[in-house]
């Protein structure tokens, strides 16, 4: 739609070469975690009572775990090194020992399988309300949104995005938080058994922290640069599959597969970077961790030796330094999904709380006559390129309009106004009076019938395309529709007639039958205020004919404005409004603009070389 509009392309060029990096634009731009996190935690509040089930499961077997350290200390000290004990009395302790240590684990196993089990649908739960407040949201941005926001990007949010996220939430989460306890809880547990021991394994804590927390800045980074490269590379691959026989067609196969290569490729060194990034923390904290235990051995040591700790202790020091590693490992493990998680969620919610298209007053059940009134609107799709220019128009309800003038004139502009694909920076344009800005979007499209250049059909069958046009629609509406559009003939040639399924984009019908679909649908809602936007530009000079026909009977009655270029098909409107550069240059009738010898006699002589029709 924006297509025809002057200075607008290389606007729309500039923004679009600012998310895809060729300036700093607003989805390179740096979020803060901490809201990302924040913003997650309010799809997890409803499930509260859950959460706290799942937090209390996991504290008990993070204990349950410290438990068997500790046993094996005491096994140790009491009934291998202890002295005094009968052999028996040592085989009946150990054995003792190491049934409690078996019910620990058992135990612990069990909270935690619970605990998953619970988290996973919980998450489930909240990515689901997730995803339906991005698809919601979509259906209710303004059409600029999508003018720079490509399907492919929009798509990746839906997909891939929201897949990072519930890598993270439903698989990690419970592992985070264990990982957690268990790090604080192990050093609780040694600060039990012996202080002095337990504050020289410090030196190793803070070690682990900051390389842990150094690596994590440039592997969010690094995961968000991978989520950007994706939606580019989506968007490259949707195009070259929808665009197929274009590409086809123009020999351009090649060119798509270079550029297809070039995303890849960006996408292979994003992913290079962020996985090296997420894996340089496990040789990291091995190292350290081997660093523990040989602190923890040569000093424990030293103490047994003066006496101030037993060898059972040191022996629970060493296995609580390995399983202190552990989870920091585990950690580390979860920075891949958790930072892909983070910077799929911010994309998440830059799409969500992008402003929603401004709508009016509830106007439920409003009936048209058809009167329309523009004044003095001006509207810019980019501010500083202004596209229409003190337009100003009256029809009278029942009128045919025709909108001409050169490509980029602003015609199509007029008709995204007058329907608000977008909002006008001032001036005014009223229905009936009433100002559209008022008048709520779901009533005035309904009383609007729009045929497009650009037909869009879903893969659905060919009745239910054309009852898109008014859901409540009977068959036999749907049929009588389809037989006003002259398309009835060619659906009953279908091998299945109205029951034909349509493949993806109606990719097994015509153009033409396309738009006959496309027509039949606007009959069937049955507006008050009828648009055609090169209804007929699809279709050869017979079907043409056949249409031009039924649309006649169907425009009677009702306000239509009409776009075409053959100027042939717009000899009999009522008014001719002529337009350049987004003013109006002439109104008038098809011969008195002729006998005015000026703008339009220009075109229409330019058209068919001063030939009659």
């Amino acid at each position: 739609m924006a297509s025809d509009e002057t200075g607008y392309g290389q606007s729309v060029k500039n923004l679009l070469q600012d998310r895809r990096g060729g300036r700093p634009g607003k989805f390179e731009k740096a979020r803060d975690p901490k809201r990302v996190i924040l913003r997650l935690a309010f799809y997890l509040k409803p499930y509260a009572p859950s959460l706290i089930t799942v937090t209390v499961f996991i504290v008990a077997y993070s204990l349950l775990s410290l438990c068997a350290p500790w046993l094996m200390g005491i096994a140790i000290d009491r009934f291998v090194s202890g002295d005094g004990l009968a052999a028996k009395d040592r085989h009946g302790g150990l054995a003792w020992i190491a049934g409690f240590m078996l019910i620990a684990y058992l135990l612990a196993n069990g909270f935690q399988a619970a605990a998953n089990w619970i988290m996973a649908r919980v998450s489930q739960n909240a990515l689901r309300e997730t995803r339906r407040d991005l698809f919601e949201q979509i259906q209710t941005l303004p059409m600029s949104f999508f003018d720079t926001h490509g399907a492919g990007g929009l798509m990746s949010r839906l997909t891939n995005d929201i897949d990072a996220i519930n890598q993270a939430v439903s698989q990690n989460v419970t592992a985070l938080l264990a990982s957690v306890l268990s790090m604080a809880g192990i050093l609780a547990a040694m600060f039990v058994l012996n202080h002095w021991l337990a504050l020289a394994s410090l030196i190793v804590v803070p070690l682990m922290f900051a390389f842990t927390r150094f690596v994590a800045v440039f592997t969010r980074k690094g995961f968000r640069d991978l989520q950007k490269n994706l939606g580019e590379l989506n968007g490259v691959a949707e195009e070259a599959v929808s665009g197929a026989k274009v590409i086809q067609a123009f020999g351009r196969k090649n060119s798509v597969i270079e550029d297809f290569r070039a995303k890849n490729n960006a996408v292979f060194e994003a992913g290079v970077r962020a996985n090296s990034y997420a894996l340089l923390l496990m040789p990291l904290t091995a190292a350290l961790g081997n660093f523990f235990v040989i602190v923890v051995a040569s000093l424990g040591g030293w103490f047994a030796l003066k006496g101030v700790v037993t060898v059972g202790i040191i022996a629970t020091f060493i296995n609580y330094g390995q399983n202190f590693v552990s989870p920091l490992r585990q950690l580390a493990n979860l920075y891949n999904s958790i930072q892909a998680a983070l910077a799929g969620a911010e994309r998440v919610f830059e799409v969500i709380d992008t402003e929603s298209e401004i709508d009016g007053a509830s106007s439920a059940g409003a009936v048209f006559r058809g009167d329309v009134s523009m004044r003095d609107v001006v509207f810019s799709y980019v501010k500083g390129y202004p596209v229409v220019r003190n337009f100003s128009l009256e029809v009278k309800a029942g009128q045919t309009i025709a909108l001409v003038g050169p490509t980029g004139a602003g015609k199509t502009t007029i008709i995204n106004l007058l329907t608000r694909f977008y909002e006008i920076d001032s001036g005014s344009i009223c229905i009936d009076g009433t100002d559209i800005r008022d008048i709520g979007k779901k009533d005035l499209r309904r009383n609007l019938g729009l045929v497009l250049q650009d037909t869009f059909l879903f893969s659905d069958t060919v009745l239910e395309n054309i009852r898109y046009g008014r859901l409540e629609a009977s068959d036999g509406e749907c049929i009588e529709a389809a037989r006003l559009s002259e398309a009835d003939h060619f659906i009953r040639q279908l091998p299945n007639g109205y029951s034909e399924s349509l493949s993806e984009r109606a990719g097994n019908l015509s153009q033409g039958q396309r738009q006959l679909l496309s027509i039949s649908r606007a009959i069937l809602a049955d507006p008050a205020i009828l648009i055609l936007d090169e209804a007929t530009s699809s279709v050869d000079t017979r079907t043409e004919a056949r249409i031009q026909k039924a649309l006649l009977t169907l425009m009677k009655g009702r306000t239509c404005f009409v776009i075409a270029h053959r100027l042939s098909t717009i000899r009999d409107a009522d008014l001719v409004v002529v337009i350049n550069e987004g003013k109006i240059l002439e109104t008038g009738t098809h011969q008195s603009l002729l006998d005015r010898r000026g703008f339009y006699h220009h075109l229409y002589m330019s058209q068919f070389k001063g030939k009659e029709i």
